[in-house]
């Protein structure tokens, strides 16, 4: 709900996106959300002698546990010894056994990041040459099972609880202070309170196996959860229940002694109660700052006040827009939500969104890098994702804003009441008392039966006195008062219901409301997804280990091989290219190509890749590529293991019957 764009805001946006531009492209080197970039030996290398330990690099400092770092021999025995050791900054060693057999060995690592994220993968090395393997490269995470998917929820819940009980509880002090004595209002944030509570609890038991084993036995571990109150996550966790505790005394005097106060001691009351609430805020928005993304890589004493600022805005927004959502839905019809206090929340969102667009432009700076890391990495899209989700939302509060306006210009309900209640005074009495006399005089009252049946000639004087009378006489007036009340507060609720104006807030804040529990899970998986920035430069540090690592005189340009074919059958002949780019040991990207005579590309059946290098009796290597588009066909990480003349042979098959394998020699290195 924010206000109409002003050409200043709107110069204010353009100079955010120019800023955006410039931090972009000059961005210095950062991590966070550790990631492998380099070992000794390398991915997929072929050493000539067994190596007494194997190294670890990785973007920042890590948290190693006993089993770590494994490596298995081909059958899957293990044979490292010892824990994992730092070696130095970044770098962590394993020891291994005495003399170890040729073949295929692979490196298992499951580590947690500093920024509190579970990191696993798995590689292979060779000694002597490349053998089989019965153990899987494909690494399973201990955040990939069960006990990931309900760590994901308590995450989610946790976010949803904060955003709820901040926002509702600076709705309450800052837009509608009459909000405090609303049961709907009071439920919405003791829920929040009540659902951060349960999910950091949950957070807190399930931490220890979610970053270990990933067994649901493990939750309740006691020594696991020692170990992890000896984290910072850990830490942060037991802090925001601590802090918990102060934000339920907050809730207790909004909701107790701030709603029993009049007017004047509730303005003196107000501005302590804002300054309470916003510590103990601040301070659990610092619980996930203090051990989450902006606590580690570039500027972390910059970036974790920024993510404080940031989780409250969002609090302030989402969450105020909560409780006024309740409001227009579910306050009692002699209290309800004003445009006074519609008004007021809507330049309080302003300011929120605002206060996201600022420190968002910072986040993204610092989490990407680069414009390409917007596109081409997991964190960048769902980012963009987000930054669309908040694009609809404040497209949206655009028109909550001119239903605000016509609220505010339409008559009040007690006005239009007033103006019914005078057309009635001005109709015949017949017509407009008769029926008010029927009921109050003749049916209820000193007529009926206030003196025939229940009064004095009645009751009052033959029947019981007046002692009687005065007891009969409170009842009554008491089932009148209410009967009154319940028809009163029909009405209201009527008339506010029938406000075309308030209806159509109703609806915009729903829908606003709608898109930011959407625009809420998107902002918990970005915080679980590596950065960009971290995931790009991970990748150009693999490349240039993998580069250096590669025995002298081994190529690095990519090999192109054109083989013609002819299958005998129908549409059977053509050309086959295959490139192997970088044509070194090590990962391989290769793309295949189909031809025709006239050099149109064309689709078949099948194609096949193998590799043989006969000097060393290996191979044939098989390579099954996926189809990309018409003629195209492409594999990634197609490992070489060694340099030599290595065979490629391609197996195109161009019907059910008609097949043929062509091949070429090429030096690999």
């Amino acid at each position: 709900m924010t206000q109409t764009i002003a050409p200043r805001v709107r110069i204010l946006v353009l100079l955010l996106l120019a800023v955006t531009g410039a931090l972009l492209a000059g961005a210095a080197p950062a991590s966070a959300h550790a990631a492998l970039t380099g070992s000794d030996p390398g991915q997929g290398a072929v050493v000539d002698t067994a190596p007494t330990q194997v190294s670890l690099t990785f973007s920042e400092q890590i948290a190693v546990s006993d089993d770590a770092v494994r490596v298995l021999d081909p059958k899957g025995k293990r044979v490292d010894k010892g824990d994992p050791a730092n070696l130095s900054g970044t770098t962590y060693t394993v020891r291994l056994l005495s003399g170890l057999p040729d073949g295929t060995y692979t490196v298992a690592y499951q580590v947690v990041s500093a920024d509190s994220h579970p990191v696993a993968g798995a590689f292979t090395f060779s000694i002597g040459a490349p053998s089989e393997t019965s153990v899987s490269a494909c690494a399973q995470a201990s955040d990939d099972g069960l006990v990931g998917w309900l760590y994901d929820i308590g995450r989610y819940v946790s976010y949803a609880g904060f955003v709820v009980m901040a926002g509702g509880a600076a709705f309450v002090l800052a837009c509608w202070g009459r909000g405090a004595g609303v049961r709907a209002v009071q439920r919405l944030v003791v829920s929040g309170w009540l659902a951060l509570t349960a999910a950091t609890l949950a957070l807190l038991l399930l931490r220890g196996s979610y970053t270990t084993s990933g067994k649901v036995g493990d939750v309740f571990d006691l020594s696991l959860l020692g170990d992890v109150l000896q984290t910072k996550t850990g830490a942060a966790l037991v802090s925001r229940l601590l802090l918990l505790a102060a934000a339920a005394l907050f809730i207790a005097v909004l909701f107790g002694a701030y709603d029993k106060r009049d007017a004047e001691e509730k303005r003196d009351l107000t501005f302590g109660l804002a300054i309470g609430g916003t510590v103990v805020a601040a301070g659990l928005a610092a619980s996930w700052a203090m051990s989450e993304h902006a606590s580690q890589g570039l500027q972390p004493g910059i970036a974790m006040p920024v993510d404080v600022l940031h989780l409250l805005a969002v609090a302030a927004w989402l969450g105020g827009l909560t409780a006024l959502l309740v409001a227009l839905y579910r306050a009692p019809a002699d209290t309800p939500v004003g445009q006074d206090a519609v008004q007021r929340f809507s330049r309080l969102a302003f300011g929120s969104v605002v206060t996201l667009v600022v420190t968002g432009v910072y986040q993204s700076w610092r989490q990407l890098g680069s414009w390409s890391a917007l596109t081409d990495t997991r964190y960048g899209q769902l980012l963009l994702a987000k930054i669309g989700l908040v694009v609809v939302m404040v497209a949206i509060a655009s028109v909550s804003r001119r239903w605000t306006a016509r609220l505010a210009e339409a008559p009040a309900p007690a006005a239009r009441e007033e103006e019914e209640e005078r057309g009635k005074e001005k109709q015949p009495a017949g017509a407009g008392k008769a029926t008010g006399a029927g009921k109050g005089e003749s049916g209820n009252g000193e007529s009926g039966k206030g003196e025939s049946g229940n009064g004095e000639s009645g009751k009052g004087e033959s029947g019981k006195g007046e002692s009687g009378s005065g007891k009969g006489g409170d009842a009554r007036a008491a089932q009148l008062a209410r009967q009154r009340a319940a028809m009163e507060s029909a009405r209201q609720k009527r008339l506010r219901d029938a406000d075309p104006n308030r209806f159509g807030l109703r609806r915009s804040v729903l829908a606003e409301a709608g898109i930011a529990v959407v625009l809420l899970a998107v902002t918990t998986v970005l915080t679980q997804t590596e950065p960009g920035r971290t995931e790009q430069e991970a990748a150009a540090a693999t490349s240039a280990s993998s580069s250096s690592s590669a025995p002298t005189g081994q190529g690095t340009g990519a090999v192109t091989l054109n083989m013609p074919f002819d299958t005998g059958g129908e549409n059977g002949k053509g050309v086959v290219t295959v490139d192997l780019d970088p044509a070194r040991v090590g990962d391989n990207d290769m793309h295949i190509y189909v031809e025709g005579p006239d050099g149109q590309a064309f689709d078949i059946p099948e194609v096949k890749v193998a590799f043989t290098l006969s000097a060393k009796g290996i191979g044939p290597l098989p390579v099954v590529p996926d189809h990309i588009t018409t003629g195209h066909w492409s594999a990634s990480g197609v490992q070489i293991p060694m340099t030599g003349d290595w065979k490629v042979e391609v197996t195109v098959r161009t019907s059910d019957i008609d097949q043929v394998t062509v091949s070429k020699n090429t030096k690999i290195g």
